[in-house]
């Protein structure tokens, strides 16, 4: 009886001091929309089912307030100021330039479409060229279908011409300025503010926007355009020390739940905000107009030397983009195709 206690006794000294072999990893994250987007959302609940599906050896803290402004997200990660985080490629032009291609005019109706067939393109094609080196990327995504909305009626291109527009900088500047329209770029929080005190007379956001920064009080058009006028590619990365730091049995667990399966987890709920976006709208009796062919036709047009510069900056880091570009709308139709 009493060896045995001693046995149960030295086992449970044993145990405590193996613990450390198995201890909790705790890892922070951030993000930089308000708590209540679907993006800040979507985060946590990513982190909850890793969490979840590693037994609680990995343990998530979301931080109360980004450690740094929108553009410096990805070098806070690469530099453990927080350990886990998203950005949008547009914020860092001159880094992500391959990442632009998602972000293309007329591109998917919808979220989830455009980041699985952009997901497939990146990891096949992009990812060697390492414009995401010093982090561990875990999933590329793009927001639905960027449209243009406005405090005035616009009716056609010739209405666009010297508005006001804001958008995140990258293909939506480009496009607003070829069609003729003013661009300057800010970051998205601040768009109310921008609109509400005029110097700002539109934005370029996917619908689910208008929501998240309480839009729709300051506004009085959406112009719709099939596919979209842009969209915004999104990576979703970790610090690399913490990732080597983990056992390959969590890191394996993390890579379940990345990739496709977070690039179309995001898009599912990206394309759910829009249709809350698109609700808000109706209710506040704002104007949603779907843009008349010639309107359409027109964008197309001068948004062309806006992809034929990206394939010449693509075609410039060694990226074969031409067929690239081809190879991605093929698969945004295949993944449509798949939908249904």
């Amino acid at each position: 009886m009493h060896s045995s206690r001693t046995l149960a006794a030295a086992a449970l000294v044993c145990a405590a001091l193996a613990t450390p072999l198995h201890a909790q990893t705790t890892l922070t994250y951030s993000s930089w929309v308000p708590p209540t987007h679907h993006l800040t959302i979507w985060q946590a609940n990513w982190a909850a089912e890793v969490e979840k599906a590693t037994g609680g050896r990995v343990k998530f803290q979301g931080l109360p307030k980004a450690p740094a402004a929108p553009p410096g997200t990805f070098d806070a990660v690469r530099d453990g100021l927080v350990d886990l985080s998203y950005v949008t490629a547009s914020y860092t032009p001159a880094r992500h330039i391959l990442p632009l291609m998602a972000e293309l005019p007329g591109m998917a109706d919808t979220a989830e479409v455009n980041s699985v067939a952009y997901s497939r393109i990146h990891w096949k094609h992009f990812h060697r060229f390492g414009e995401y080196k010093g982090v561990k990327l875990l999933a590329v995504w793009t927001h639905g279908p960027g449209q243009m909305f406005t405090k005035k009626a616009v009716g056609g291109i010739n209405d666009v011409k010297g508005l006001k527009i804001r958008t995140g900088g990258g293909i939506a500047e480009a496009v607003a300025n070829a069609i003729g329209a003013s661009a300057f770029v800010k970051p998205a929080p601040e768009s109310y503010e921008l609109l509400n005190s005029g110097v700002a007379d539109g934005v370029f956001f996917p619908f689910e926007s208008i929501v998240s920064f309480k839009l729709d009080t300051v506004l009085q058009q959406a112009t719709v355009f099939p596919g979209g006028m842009y969209s915004s590619s999104f990576g979703f990365f970790m610090n690399e020390d913490k990732w080597n730091k983990l056992s390959k049995q969590d890191q394996a667990i993390i890579e379940k739940h990345s990739y496709e399966y977070a690039a179309r987890s995001n898009g599912q709920s990206w394309d759910a905000a829009d249709q809350k976006g698109l609700d808000a709208l109706k209710k506040a009796s704002v104007k949603i107009v779907r843009a008349d062919p010639g309107f359409v036709s027109e964008v197309r047009k001068r948004s062309e030397p806006i992809i034929d510069d990206w394939i010449k900056k693509a075609s410039a880091k060694g990226v074969n983009a031409k067929a690239v570009l081809d190879e991605f709308r093929a698969e945004i139709k295949k993944v449509s195709a798949e939908k249904r």
